[in-house]
């Protein structure tokens, strides 16, 4: 591998092994050094707010032909472009004294820093922002939109890193692999590409000073990038990826033990299409349909009929297979026009989730009306569950107004260090749990996860993270409750032994990941998921956990990988 010796690998976010040239995205312009502050910084505005607003004409462009879930992203992108206060901050700038390009990026820079402090959703957006950023002031410079070239071969796509718009509108047929210097395992990339099925490794020193044309070979699983691989080598990729071919078409069914015991294999959806294309697939049901793309980039909080159209979109498609809706997941870090309870100083920790539905109950009891009238309307089997809960007395009083609405079937995110130890009386109070992993690591590690130089912190095969979901397990044993995982950690077949012998009964995920994770449990009893779940946490770091287990794994799952 011919990486820097300090990080000879990135980190592997989304499965698959690929052989492919790079194509590099081209780099964001700079503003010019010394540019002159304009005569009438008034007029000049004006022109840099029709620029703004021609970059969001393009993204909402883009998005009429996307799928849903890039629909989604690229217009919350236009949104930030069309923002009142951005317009009001690169005046600001104009008044200064500054020259056009460089009053939008100290006027976008400001913001990104506001969003970064904030944390959650508010730093997820900050790539977003950029994104915008950097269009407008290429334009402003009459040179091509930064991004994506266009190209016809099938290759491997190299980014510092690749901005959500970009990320949901590559055509998977063209792209071989994703490969960025930046982002994390919860990342908009990591989760896309994993959507999409692309193999893409993140945290890679030095990706973008690969020359274009380089062969490379990327290992999604490992991490491994490996430049100008010999024949031998790409012959060895290719035939892994044919060997992992070869098992998974004869994996179906039912996710199982190799003794028998069950483990449901569900899907992680964002919206209506998500649905479509999920049900579609050998997948139980779905685990966690992520219902605040209904809620976000509006003004005016959804209607319940608007709601009751769109969750019963979302039910048909699965029959009578279950499907677990988590409620509005928003707050201080996931801002609501709608729903604004003023600035904190620590939003991540702050009235989020259940917290602000508490703050506002009528957003969750017309939310709760509009699932019930769904669940009525089809044969889903309808399961809801609340985020961000940390008490027993706050599973308490979500359970009784879920139930209220005729909903028979609820539950919690167990995200919350908190929570999971103190599982056995939160669970007490409803059906089942669910295991956040990606805020839970995230918590637990006092890592934002956002912050990719973090990633080895927000593992979770930190034995840290895995005593934490065992603790949570071991009560829902207590309360007689099932526990399941929602996280990105459900979709590695490794951990996904690991997780079984903890105690969970169910493991939700991208779709593309099923396969392979259907495969590993097939191929161990739960007696060696137990040992697996002992020996990771015994171990002395995430690496040492991950060894531990892959030495134990069937030589089949072991040559996949």
């Amino acid at each position: 591998m011919s990486n820097s010796t300090e990080n000879p690998r990135g980190i592997g976010v989304s499965p698959g092994a690929a052989v492919g040239p790079v194509v590099q995205v081209r780099a964001h312009v700079r503003p010019p050094e010394n540019e002159p502050a304009p005569a009438d910084p008034v007029a000049e505005h004006a022109r840099i707010k029709e620029v703004f607003e021609s970059v969001a004409r393009t993204l909402e462009e883009r998005a009429a032909g996307a799928d849903e879930t890039a629909q989604q992203i690229l217009t919350a992108t236009a949104l930030i472009a069309r923002d009142k206060g951005l317009a009001k901050g690169v005046l600001k700038e104009l008044n200064a004294g500054k020259g056009p390009t460089r009053a939008v990026t100290d006027a976008v820079g400001t913001y990104a820093a506001q969003f970064e402090a904030l944390g959650g959703y508010f730093a997820e957006r900050v790539t977003d922002l950029k994104d915008v950023r950097n269009r407008v002031v290429a334009r402003l410079l009459g040179q091509e939109d930064p991004g994506v070239p266009e190209f016809h071969v099938p290759s491997v796509i190299v980014a510092h890193d690749l901005a959500p718009a970009e990320t949901a509108t590559l055509n998977p047929t063209l792209v071989r692999a994703i490969i960025t210097e930046a982002g994390g395992r919860t990342s908009h990339t990591a989760i896309l590409a994993a959507q999409m099925g692309i193999p893409a490794v993140v945290q890679l020193v030095g990706a973008r000073d690969i020359p274009v044309g380089t062969i490379v070979a990327v290992d999604g699983d490992s991490g491994e990038v490996t430049l100008n691989p010999s024949a031998a080598y790409q012959e060895e990729l290719i035939g892994k990826r044919e060997r992992r071919r070869a098992a998974l078409a004869g994996s179906s069914g039912p996710g199982r033990t190799a003794d028998g015991y069950p483990v449901k294999l569900l899907a992680n959806i964002g919206g209506v299409e998500d649905a479509q294309s999920a049900a579609a697939q050998d997948v139980e049901g779905v685990g966690l349909f992520r219902t605040e793309f209904v809620f976000l980039s509006r003004d005016t909080a959804p209607t319940l009929e608007e709601q009751t159209d769109i969750y019963t979109k979302v039910f048909q498609p699965f029959g009578s297979r279950r499907v677990v809706v988590r409620t509005l997941d928003a707050g201080a870090d996931k801002p609501l026009a709608f729903a604004d309870l003023g600035p904190e100083e620590n939003p991540a920790l702050g009235k989020r989730g259940l917290r602000l539905q508490a703050l506002r109950p009528e957003l969750l009891d017309t939310q709760l009306e509009a699932l019930s009238k769904a669940a009525k309307a089809t044969s889903a089997e309808v399961k809801v569950m609340a985020p961000m809960v940390a008490t027993a007395e706050e599973a308490a009083w979500f359970a009784r107004r879920v139930r209220e609405n005729g909903l028979p079937s609820v539950g919690v995110m167990i995200e919350v260090p908190g929570a999971a130890m103190a599982s056995r009386h939160v669970l007490a109070e409803v059906d089942f749990g669910s295991l956040g992993t990606n805020d839970l690591a995230q918590y637990t590690m006092a890592a934002d996860r956002m912050e990719g130089a973090l990633s080895d912190l927000l593992d979770p095969w930190q034995p840290a993270v895995l005593a934490v979901i065992g603790a949570a397990c071991e009560g829902a044993k207590i309360a007689g409750k099932p526990i399941g995982v929602c996280g990105e950690a459900g979709g590695d077949p490794l951990l996904a032994l690991v997780l079984a012998g903890l105690g969970v009964s169910s493991l939700s995920m991208a779709p593309s990941k099923v396969g392979i994770v259907r495969y590993a449990l097939g191929l161990h009893s739960m007696a060696v998921c137990h040992g697996m779940a002992t020996a990771a946490l015994d171990s002395r770091t995430a690496t040492d956990a991950r060894d531990a287990v892959l030495a134990m794994a069937h030589e089949d799952l072991a040559a996949l990988l």
